[in-house]
């Protein structure tokens, strides 16, 4: 009995350290959770930079971006993004106590990593996260100043493309916005984009100069996808019907 007795507090020492590493592995594996969830937000097939990597990982919620390595997601072997996430479980012997774990995963991001892959759990690096300057805004497209500028030619008329152009040339447009210009017959299409990330839908303008009509508008975002054609002066001549 006595034997017993001097037993119990050892076992009450051992049960109570398994709870409380129990615990903790709880709590670290939801950091790891929280890091392959990023994992999965940054998984894309579309080519970025490092930095346009590291940026969207810094504003996923519960995540910290402490180290970049790689140039861009195609070159070698893609980006590495180290970062710094936290879990918490809760130790039942404490009233339910919360106990709170920060680790430290790496992330590889290129066209071979695999959707869902485990990161892998790294020594967290010194210093303060990193910080990223704001994604720059593409130049905005000049509805209105194009809708205004472009001519307008009589019902008995004929588009002339010099006209046209000299009306686009007129906008003192932003150079990152690309023109183009066909004629066909009687009219005179117009296109302006700007260059897009060959995943998202583009942003562009279509406009159409004809006998008794010139019309401006943005094609619908399913038509403006990749291979879509929605982006063309052949659009704009020819406007495919609306999708249904």
């Amino acid at each position: 009995m006595r034997r017993l007795l001097l037993l119990a507090p050892l076992l009450l020492f051992v049960t109570g350290c398994g709870l409380m590493q129990n615990s903790e592995d709880e709590a670290a594996d939801a950091a790891r959770e929280v890091a392959q969830k990023a994992g999965e937000r940054l998984y894309s097939q579309r080519p970025r930079t490092a930095e346009e990597v590291g940026r969207s990982a810094s504003g996923l919620d519960g995540v910290e971006v402490l180290k970049l390595a790689g140039t861009s997601t195609h070159d070698g072997d893609g980006v590495d993004v180290v970062v710094r996430t936290s879990g918490t479980a809760y130790d039942a012997r404490f009233d339910l106590d919360r106990i709170t774990v920060v680790r430290c995963f790496s992330i590889r991001v290129s066209p071979r990593s695999e959707w869902r892959e485990e990161p892998s759990g790294v020594d967290c690096p010194e210093g303060p996260p990193l910080t990223f300057a704001p994604a720059p805004e593409p130049p905005r497209l000049p509805y209105e100043q194009l809708r205004v500028k472009l001519p307008r030619v009589p019902a008995n008329g004929r588009a002339d493309e010099a006209e046209v152009r000299r009306a686009l040339a007129a906008l003192d447009m932003d150079p990152a916005i690309r023109t183009e210009v066909k004629a066909e017959g009687d009219q005179v299409g117009v296109l302006l984009s700007v260059k897009g990330n060959g995943f998202d839908a583009q942003d562009c303008l279509l406009a159409r100069v004809g006998p008794g009509a010139t019309e401006v508008w943005s094609p619908s975002r399913i038509q403006r996808m990749p291979g879509e054609g929605g982006c063309s002066t052949a659009n704009a001549l020819h406007p495919m019907p609306p999708p249904h």
